[in-house]
């Protein structure tokens, strides 16, 4: 993909394709590190993606050689030390942990992820529904090397993910792994050969772009909640959701698509 230089202080692009919007992070000449602007026009993207009944799934990838080093800690510090956020009120917050007065994402988002992948990094793709990294990743959550807390995700899902012993290895040491290790820890779920990451993210987009879009916002909400509530409170919304969903086109589309023995053409209602 084309693109002119960003600013210096980098910048984040949308490309629309068909149902799809591509997000692309573009510093790549200080390894996509992120500054306040970066975090605004993110979830700016991110709330986009959301609003636009047009575009169904997410692809968030980067420019250059890397995915993110994470945070340009000075440009990014003096807001940690007032404790505001780079993000204003009322857009979807990309790292998708609850903060009061963020919106929670709820389409799809698929990452691809490639060479460094730190900090924020990794909480973005943990953020994400599918990772697809490529087979040069280095990965490393390492705020304790630089005296903080990773507060975009990690303590959260990691221990989700791996357990609390795989958690605790990489948040409290902040070593270096790489993409066999993140798979083997469910950070990721698929590793493709380094070139071809965007290519299986979209692949895999288009894929679920295929299906009944209120469907899937409503299949990914529920497993959402079962991790966070747990299977009970998901469950006790089964039949609601599943009687709202039967009585949609969609719903009339995928019976006749079924009868006749073709592909369904859903259209979000």
């Amino acid at each position: 993909m084309s693109h002119n230089a960003p600013p210096p202080e980098g910048t984040i692009t949308t490309e629309r394709r068909g149902p799809l919007l591509l997000v692309g992070i573009n510093r790549p000449a200080k390894y996509n590190g992120f500054t306040p602007r970066m975090f605004r026009e993110l979830a700016e993207a991110y709330t986009l993606l959301d609003d636009d009944d047009e575009l169904r799934v997410g692809v968030l990838h980067a420019f250059g050689k890397h995915f993110t080093a994470g945070l340009d800690l000075p440009t990014i510090a003096p807001l940690m030390q007032r404790g505001e956020k780079a993000i204003p009120p009322g857009l979807v917050e990309p790292t998708d942990v609850g903060t009061p007065g963020l919106r929670r994402r709820q389409k799809p988002m698929i990452a691809a992820v490639k060479g460094i992948t730190f900090t924020l990094g990794i909480e973005l793709m943990l953020a994400a529904d599918i990772v697809v990294a490529a087979d040069d990743c280095r990965f490393s959550q390492l705020e304790v090397k630089r005296g903080i807390m990773a507060t975009g995700g990690a303590t959260l899902r990691m221990a989700e993910r791996a357990g609390l012993g795989n958690a605790m290895l990489h948040l409290l040491t902040g070593d270096e792994f790489g993409s066999t290790e993140a798979l083997r820890l469910n950070f990721v779920q698929r590793v493709v050969p380094t070139g071809q990451e965007l290519e299986e993210a979209i692949r895999i987009a288009t894929r679920i772009a295929e299906q009944a879009p209120l469907a899937v916002v409503a299949t990914r909400l529920n497993a959402l909640k079962a991790v966070e509530h747990g299977p009970v409170e998901a469950a006790a919304d089964f039949l609601e959701v599943q009687q709202h969903l039967a009585n949609t086109e969609d719903a009339a589309e995928g019976v006749r698509s079924f009868v006749e023995r073709r592909p369904a053409r859903f259209k979000g209602r």
